[in-house]
């Protein structure tokens, strides 16, 4: 015959639309708790007052409450909120009036009728107030607009980078074509997007976007430098291998930030693309600063022994200044570079996935 079933340890605490419960019970596993006929259902592998065991309970409310409640499991205890359906206050938690001996206040969230009434007046306060301030502030009558043209920037770079990318990955893995013509094809669509991507500084500039000047300013007018001048002046250069890693790397990290700004513009944030847009730039922009300065590191000769944009200054001095010589200043403003918009996404990833503190209802 089997024993008496164990319950645990029980609090309660209410508002005028909640209710709390607060199961004194530690790793817990399975928890089965549901709401038939206004009478909550709990059963639970734990550990509790009588060891690690199954502790099960029952609860008839005294008025109706809604039928899905919600559970929360920590290390240390089970917490479950419960709907009043009506917006009162309650004598007691039970249909019976004598209470229960596993169940008592929980009095680090107890109020009485009057503190919790006046809870609800500050948070209705607090609601109108913020009401109130918004509607102060004047509206922008380029909203709409300022948002479409953001939208529509933004899906024209993910196509662009989109087809870079897919056109790369079929030509090199599906066909078997060489690393040496990547640039003749796609080098286009790659002077497009990066001419366009120019945008994103004036955005910034004018307020339309909230992100920084510098790391933008940074990303942008380095990669159009290796794109334009590197590549694009150097037809030794454009043969090279290492221009398929250089495009690459660039394309792979735009097919994520791209769609994730796109989204943000009409509210909408999805997980999975949040957590790509901060993550994958943690091998690829190291690789792609690499794959720039062997870049530079392969055109220094090219420079030096063309004298291509090299500067001489005129009688007395009559002094050429290599451009391989800046070039080689260059390779070291390209790995502050790639610091300095590693410590902003750094900052960022922190600030989007990185812990947060719960808010209690």
């Amino acid at each position: 015959m089997a024993g008496p079933s164990l319950r645990p340890h029980v609090h309660w605490a209410q508002r005028h639309r909640e209710l709390y419960l607060r199961v004194e019970l530690s790793d817990v596993q399975h928890p089965d708790v549901t709401i038939t006929d206004n009478v909550l259902h709990f059963k639970a592998q734990g550990h509790g007052a009588k060891g690690d065991n199954i502790y099960e309970f029952q609860i008839e409310f005294l008025e109706p409450v809604e039928p899905k409640p919600v559970c929360r499991v920590t290390q240390r205890q089970l917490n479950i909120t419960v709907q009043k359906k009506e917006s009162n206050w309650w004598e007691r938690l039970t249909k019976q009036e004598k209470r229960p001996l596993f169940l008592a206040p929980d009095f680090d969230r107890w109020l009485d009728e009057s503190d919790a009434e006046m809870e609800l007046k500050e948070k209705e306060e607090e609601k109108i107030n913020k009401m109130k301030i918004e509607s102060r502030v004047p509206k922008d009558p380029f909203k709409h607009l300022k948002k479409g043209y953001l939208i529509m920037y933004n899906l024209v770079q993910f196509l662009g980078f989109s087809w870079i990318f897919v056109n790369m990955t079929v030509r090199l893995f599906i066909l078997g074509k060489s690393f040496y013509d990547t640039f003749h094809t796609a080098a286009d669509m790659m002077y497009f997007c990066h001419t366009l991507a120019l945008m994103e500084i004036m955005n910034s500039l004018i307020g339309l976007v909230r992100s920084p000047l510098i790391p933008a300013v940074v990303q942008i007018l380095g990669r159009n430098f290796i794109l334009f001048v590197i590549l694009g002046s150097l037809e030794e250069m454009q043969s090279k291998p290492v221009v398929f890693f250089v495009f690459y790397f660039w394309s792979i990290v735009e097919l994520f930030r791209y769609p994730y700004y796109m989204l943000s513009c009409i509210g909408i944030e999805w997980k999975p693309l949040t957590w790509l847009r901060y993550t994958v730039w943690i091998p690829l922009y190291p690789l792609g600063g690499l794959a720039e300065a062997v870049c530079i590191v392969q055109s220094i000769p090219i420079f030096s022994e063309t004298g291509k944009f090299s500067l001489g200054l005129p009688n007395p001095l009559n002094v050429t200044i290599q451009f391989s010589f800046f070039l080689q200043i260059y390779l070291i403003a390209l790995f502050l570079g790639v610091f300095v918009n590693s410590r902003h996404l750094y900052k960022q990833r922190k600030q989007h996935l990185g812990p947060k503190k719960r808010k209690m209802k």
